[in-house]
């Protein structure tokens, strides 16, 4: 193994594994169907419930390196578990370990100030609250974060917000209490990378408003509670200000580089999950004479899921093995490519287990169509496929250049 697991994280990993035979996966049903009676504006009982069970066997927030705050786990041992918990839709949020709050943490701890640590991070690593990060913009193509229009302009001892944001994460939810936002403060700068800022909002701030919960491939809630939210002259004070002005691209790279580990481990555990279905239902399966899983496709397709996963996760291992020991800025190739693989790899894999399952794929029963949504909304969230292989490419290129 090129990286084997230190023995913490065999015995956590042993201890997640039980934890999602007992609580998860005989709650998934409950959890889908929560989600689609409560809707995206509430919260769901079933997680309120499951969250202290795991808080108390130690299984809590295990993400967040190089802090005292967290299990203390490098980036290469949180991957291990990211994956088992990426089994499940509802997993991650049960172990305080969901996106985008892991995320927005992660800045706190970082970037945050003692004040904003007590206010804020100290709650969300509580699991007393939610938290959403307000970045894409429906005016323009933000897969280009230099085209953000949102505006962030000093007024005396406060800053004032204007702008309208969607696939807000977690907008919705009754329980989010801060938004970490990214606007321009400097947009006349010649450097377009240093236009940016992020700053907190309060979302009981005045002019702040969820205007509405969006679908993903239809579903509201699950996977995600993507949002619009539109900012109307909010008012903050200058103190919310993270870093300091024109450091918001500098801060995103420290955000999303970890955000894309998890991201993708999540994935490699949805496809092992994915792939088990599919063997499981070629083998229960008859047609024309004999089992679905003895029909040539079908073993090809079961090969090439082994392949494509077993590729994933040396990738994403060897990605988040570069962080732990060279950074997120030297390791931007090993990023970029496991940003572009992993979800490609996925909705592959999940195509090919909707048609072994035949009509029925295609239905909410299996939880191939929430896997799916999940796996394709990962090809655009934290940068489209595009802009990863562009960075690889020119990346490349740099090497050949006297």
């Amino acid at each position: 193994m090129l990286y084997p697991p230190s023995d913490r994280v065999i015995e956590l990993k042993r201890q997640l594994e039980r934890f999602m035979d007992e609580h998860i996966y005989p709650n998934e049903e409950r959890f889908y169907r929560e989600a689609e009676e409560l809707g995206p504006w509430k919260v769901y009982p079933v997680v309120e419930e499951l969250k202290p069970l795991a808080r108390a066997q130690g299984l809590w927030n295990l993400f967040l390196p190089e802090s005292d705050r967290g299990a203390g786990l490098t980036n290469l041992e949180y991957a291990t578990l990211c994956e088992v918990m990426g089994r499940s839709h509802l997993a991650p949020e049960i172990f305080n370990c969901n996106a985008p709050d892991t995320g927005n943490m992660e800045v706190l701890e970082r970037y945050g100030s003692e004040k904003d640590k007590e206010r804020w991070l100290k709650p969300l690593l509580a699991g007393e609250i939610r938290s959403c990060f307000a970045m894409t913009e429906p005016a323009v193509a933000s897969s280009d974060a230099t085209n953000i229009e949102s505006s962030i302009v000093r007024d005396g001892d406060e800053y004032v917000i204007n702008g309208r944001k969607w696939y807000t994460t977690n907008a919705t939810d009754p329980r989010c209490k801060i938004c970490i936002f990214m606007g321009k403060t400097d947009p006349d700068n010649p450097n377009r990378h240093k236009q940016q800022s992020m700053i907190l909002i309060p979302m009981d701030t005045p002019g702040v408003e969820v205007k509405r919960s969006l679908p993903v491939f239809g579903f509201y809630g699950v996977p995600d509670r993507a949002s619009e939210v539109i900012f109307t002259n909010v008012r903050v004070p200058k103190e919310n200000m993270l870093l300091g002005e024109g450091r918001g691209f500098e801060i995103a790279q420290g955000r999303l580089g970890p955000g894309r580990i998890h991201h993708c481990m999540r994935l490699i555990g949805l496809s092992e999950r994915t792939l088990e279905k599919m063997c499981k239902r070629a083998m229960s399966r008859v047609a024309f004479g004999k089992a679905v899983s003895e029909q040539t496709v079908t073993q090809e397709r079961i090969a090439e899921a082994r392949i494509m996963i077993e590729q994933a996760r040396l990738l994403t291992l060897n990605a988040a093995h570069a962080m732990d020991t060279v950074g997120n800025k030297v390791a931007k190739t090993e990023i970029a490519m496991i940003k572009v693989a992993v979800p490609n790899m996925a909705c592959q894999i999940i195509d090919w287990a909707i048609q072994a399952h035949g009509g029925g794929g295609t239905s909410n029963d299996f939880g191939l169509t929430q896997a799916y949504a999940t796996a394709r909304l990962l090809r655009l969230a934290d940068g489209p496929d595009e802009v990863h292989r562009n960075q690889i490419a020119r990346l490349e290129l740099k090497k050949y250049v006297n």
